[in-house]
């Protein structure tokens, strides 16, 4: 069965018809050619297909293109504005944050989302003084690593993402 959806991917709407099977992962990636998100494991284990749905982070292999119906969706090509690097982007480059490249799409998504989860004030397992009145989370290695726990890294480079998540959290 196929639906007619209104897509908002990184401000643009996207009129699209898919099975009501197909996952986010597959409609970005090839219907719309936007392919900045990567299949990595196709179970929601490695993270490389991390996006932001209305500001939140999901694992893209997931997750239905019906249920996003009407949304606002982020990729990592979204990230950019207005020709200008985001932020994490400009951390990633200058921490040399990424070897291989194929899962910082996911990592970039995932750590803007983290940024905003956290700015909320959304407690993490290792967040200190959890309870009533609990002040946003201070993001250091531990908090920035725990937080980041679902986006790998098959060339190691964790020090140096760590280290450009908290260039921009400073």
């Amino acid at each position: 069965m196929t639906v007619d959806l209104q897509l908002s991917i990184n401000g643009e709407r996207y009129p699209v018809m898919v099975d009501t099977r197909e996952t986010l992962l597959d409609t970005l990636r090839e219907r719309l050619d936007l392919t900045g998100s990567k299949k990595g494991c196709d179970h929601g284990q490695c993270g490389a297909c991390t996006v932001l749905v209305d500001g939140r982070r999901v694992k893209s292999c997931l997750t239905l293109t019906v249920t996003v119906d009407d949304r606002d969706i982020t990729t990592v090509e979204g990230l950019a504005r207005d020709g200008a690097l985001h932020p994490l982007q400009k951390a990633f480059i200058e921490h040399d944050a990424f070897q291989c490249g194929y899962c910082t799409p996911g990592q970039l998504c995932s750590a803007a989302g983290m940024l905003a989860e956290a700015a909320d004030g959304w407690p993490s397992v290792v967040t200190p003084g959890l309870g009533a009145g609990t002040r946003p989370a201070a993001l250091d290695e531990e908090e920035i690593r725990e937080r980041m726990s679902g986006n790998l890294c098959r060339c190691g480079a964790y020090p140096n993402i760590v280290a450009a998540i908290e260039q921009v959290a400073r």
